[in-house]
């Protein structure tokens, strides 16, 4: 494994490049300890390990003030690509903040090819996921899940919490539904 430059911690507009795989690379699930992703992702990174922890931007009220944060997708889980033949992979199990890699008996157990790949492609130039990309305000959209699936309706609102405002076709009127942004399609 070759070390980036400043101990591994490089913009994401840089790191990002470095997150393709070639030759027998594959992307391994590492488990953080509760509420240490940005911990165990930065000690990984010191490390030189090429590591990905989508992140999501997250309204957050303290003290009536209401500001944004970055969260982590999937709590406690964040991925990095490793060659098993190639790259010394037990030192992340004893790495600050990592609880351990998901493993499948003896060895790391491997992401199923094109998963992280997907996700990668939702990632903005900051580093944050952005699975509206596809939708915008206005569109026709189509609800994939929960009590109002297969309804048809118009987006009226988009906003950073992954909440939506909708205005559905029902019973011959147009009925405001606010819904996860992920239970939308575009028609």
């Amino acid at each position: 494994m070759s070390r980036p430059p400043f101990g591994g911690i490089l913009p994401w507009g840089i790191r990002r490049e470095t997150l393709i795989l070639t030759g027998e690379e594959r992307w391994f699930v590492v488990r953080s300890l509760p509420r240490q992703e940005m911990k165990a992702e930065f000690q990984l990174l010191r490390q030189g390990f090429r590591v990905f922890l989508p992140r999501i931007p997250k309204a957050v009220r303290h003290a009536r003030k209401l500001r944004t944060v970055q969260s982590a997708i999937f709590p406690s889980y964040m991925f990095v690509i490793l060659e098993l033949g190639r790259d010394r992979w037990r030192p992340i199990n004893g790495t600050f903040g990592v609880s351990n890699l998901i493993m499948a008996g003896e060895t790391p157990q491997p992401v199923p090819l094109g998963v992280v790949e997907q996700l990668l492609t939702y990632a903005d130039d900051n580093g944050l996921m952005r699975f509206d990309r596809d939708l915008r305000v206005g569109q026709s959209v189509r609800v994939t899940s929960g009590v109002f699936a297969n309804a048809i309706g118009c987006l009226e609102r988009l906003n950073a919490s992954g909440r939506v405002r909708v205005l559905l076709d029902i019973m011959g009127g147009r009925v405001p539904a606010l819904l996860d942004r992920g239970a939308l399609e575009a028609t």
